[in-house]
């Protein structure tokens, strides 16, 4: 039994695993052909929480909307991942939010600190505008991949746990039989009865 349900669990550990990459390959080119293609030659791979936060903004807004020149101005479109960072950034370290402070102070140097740390680079720069089917796409397969790689998790703890109880069931197992022989040779007992006969 237990032999029969590790293999089923591994099996489908890998088949489950297989999906989750296939469709983690899928929504990158997806996202690397239509979304970012606009903005970069160069479109590197981003990490796990990149391609989230693309699944939750159609758009990763401009890095610096002065393009280097004069200084950093953060995006302001909130809608886009960027410009909610930069509002995050302005609510946690300004007064005013909406009211800048100089561009010497402590206020400002620690909420562009914060954007610095979080924004989205040129480089990974994203924007499904004009796209919605492919973004539709796109969030489907994320899931996908997502829901595949959960599955695996589950399927790999399925075949550690069986295993583990295996080995449990085996020393228990293996305890009793010790402890039935044990018994049995305490209950072995000879016995020689001197017989007498008359002559």
């Amino acid at each position: 039994m237990y032999v029969a349900l590790e293999a089923f669990a591994l099996s489908s550990y890998n088949s489950h695993t297989r999906v989750a990459r296939r469709t983690r390959n899928e929504y990158r080119s997806l996202a690397s052909a239509v979304a970012r293609s606009p903005f970069s030659t160069s479109r590197p791979v981003g990490d796990f929480d990149y391609y989230e936060r693309m699944e939750h903004f159609a758009s990763s807004g401009a890095f610096d909307l002065a393009g280097g020149a004069g200084g950093l101005q953060p995006e302001v479109d909130s809608t886009t991942f960027n410009g909610a960072t930069w509002l995050l950034a302005r609510r946690t370290y300004w007064k005013n939010p909406f009211q800048p402070p100089e561009r010497g102070s402590a206020e400002w140097a620690k909420a562009e600190q914060f954007y610095l740390q979080r924004a989205v680079r040129p480089e990974y720069r994203w924007s499904w505008a004009g796209a919605d089917g492919e973004y539709s796409r796109f969030r489907q397969l994320i899931r996908r991949s997502n829901e595949g790689y959960r599955s695996a998790v589950a399927d790999l703890g399925v075949a550690l746990g069986n295993h583990v109880l295996s080995a449990i069931d085996a020393s228990v197992s293996l305890r009793l039989a010790q402890r039935r022989t044990a018994l049995g040779r305490s209950y072995d007992v000879s016995v020689a009865i001197p017989l007498a006969f008359g002559h």
